[in-house]
């Protein structure tokens, strides 16, 4: 691919089909010249996964895998359960679940481009170069380092998860974009999602962009080359939501 003119980020889609169309139209997306970077967690939860995927797919996303990609995953090959919540049911009986799968599963947890980061929920603080941290991790296996970059939202400056985040922990646990800000030398900017509670998140090293879609909030873009964020409304609640208003 040549390089785009625009890297368009999309926070967490969970299956919202139509709100990812809207978004798409609302920032004039054309594939022909734009670069689709979902930051993971396109599936579940919500009610079209399977024409999230397909959309995705279609249009060459650089997405980035998240939590609820690895479920999916898992569950397509058998070492995890389907869940109460879960949506996932029309993409393991989709005709093309196979290449959709295979397209997912090749999504890394980490992409490096020029100026940015591209991660679903977290870097270590420790990880000076977080592509190589996580080369080579099998979204199938369990893994640390990819438990991390999927899930966490609070750490210490050494890494140190708390026993749960909400409520939220105290000190010396903060949020884990915090210790990325003060890390020496730094100029790398974070693009990320996971954390819907948090919303918008707009540091100097730092895009956060999960607004809660799937729990009836809006779905998020930022244009990195514009910094500038683009939202939808949620068309409604789509999993039941505590989050605040």
């Amino acid at each position: 691919m040549t390089t785009p003119e625009r890297r368009i980020f999309v926070g967490d889609v969970q299956g919202c089909r139509d709100e990812l169309e809207r978004l798409l139209e609302a920032v004039r997306f054309d594939p022909a010249r734009d670069a689709l970077h979902p930051v993971g967690d396109l599936v579940n939860r919500g009610p079209d996964s399977l024409g999230v995927l397909r959309l995705a797919r279609r249009v060459g996303a650089l997405s980035v895998l998240g939590n609820h990609d690895l479920h999916l995953l898992r569950v397509a090959d058998g070492t995890r359960a389907l869940r109460e919540r879960d949506t996932l049911d029309a993409v393991l009986a989709a005709e093309d679940r196979d290449e959709l799968l295979a397209w997912l599963a090749g999504q890394p947890f980490v992409r490096v481009l020029p100026g940015l980061l591209q991660v679903h929920a977290a870097l270590h603080p420790a990880w000076d170069d977080p592509l190589a941290e996580l080369a080579g991790a099998d979204p199938l296996r369990p893994d640390a380092r990819t438990d991390f970059a999927t899930r966490v939202r609070y750490c210490t400056a050494d890494g140190t998860r708390p026993a749960t985040d909400w409520p939220p922990p105290d000190a010396p646990f903060e949020p884990w974009f915090e210790h990325w800000q003060r890390r020496p030398g730094e100029t790398r900017r974070v693009v990320f999602g996971h954390w819907a509670r948090m919303g918008r998140v707009e540091r100097p090293l730092a895009r956060g962009l999960d607004t809660g879609c799937v729990w009836g909030k809006r779905l998020t873009a930022w244009i990195a080359e514009e910094d500038r964020f683009v939202h939808v409304p949620a068309a409604r609640v789509y999993s039941p939501t505590s989050l605040p208003e």
